[in-house]
């Protein structure tokens, strides 16, 4: 098949370009207003921008009323959101938090879950879940859109303090990740979860593979070169 989006009908039940860029990581981003009053909210267009420093990125669409969502107005007002991962166990929880609620509302007490505070930004983070990042707002870009809902708010911050259950790794060092099974968005109404892992290294060349790590560390010592500052 073949459609143009906005221009030609797809003829099919339902929209498929969601289905087609799978899968997604959830941000389940916490955050705090300038009164005091907390915030939870899973986004499914969430990703690490870059690891030195690491930066990631939350998009938000538009409420159904239009107005920009509160985890966003949050960031910006307060310059502050913690992300916490989303897994198989917190499912419901997540979805819960899903919902579309006045500000005044706490989706933590909706859900049940249990603030625990962070160590530098003052948004809470979810105790049950077993990693968070605490980061520091740095921008947020404003895409078009059409309809309601359309228009899209790129919200980056910079992690600065990184939280890691002790019992989520592995003997040798490495995060647990088929014991915690982190789940993912997928189309329609479907998730999925991290239940099988392969590995593969790039040949040729070690300096990329510690970039695959996540290590400019290591990445500067095989090149013989100073990481930068």
């Amino acid at each position: 098949m073949y459609y143009e989006p906005g221009r030609t009908p797809h003829n099919l039940p339902h929209d498929p370009f969601k289905s087609c860029v799978i899968p997604r990581p959830i941000g389940w981003i916490s955050t705090i207003d300038e009164a005091g009053r907390h915030n939870l909210a899973p986004f499914s267009q969430f990703q690490n921008v870059t690891f030195d420093p690491p930066i990631v990125l939350f998009c938000a669409n538009q409420r159904t009323t239009g107005k920009r969502k509160d985890s966003v107005t949050n960031a910006e007002a307060t310059g502050e959101f913690v992300w916490n991962m989303a897994t198989y166990a917190l499912r419901e929880a997540v979805n819960l938090t899903a919902q579309e609620v006045p500000p005044d509302v706490d989706e933590f007490e909706i859900a049940g879950l249990t603030k625990a505070p962070s160590r530098i930004v003052r948004p809470a983070r979810v105790a049950e879940s077993p990693i968070h990042f605490e980061c520091r707002y740095l921008q947020t870009v404003r895409l078009p859109g059409n309809g309601v809902m359309g228009p899209a708010n790129v919200v980056f911050g910079q992690v600065i303090a990184i939280h890691i259950a002790d019992d989520a790794f592995r003997s040798d060092g490495c995060i647990d990740v088929l014991k915690l099974r982190p789940i993912a968005r997928l189309g329609y109404y479907d998730y999925t979860s991290i239940e099988s892992i392969f590995s593969m290294r790039i040949p040729g060349s070690e300096a990329m593979n510690a970039g695959l790590e996540g290590s400019s560390e290591k990445a500067a010592a095989i090149l013989g070169r100073r990481a930068p500052v």
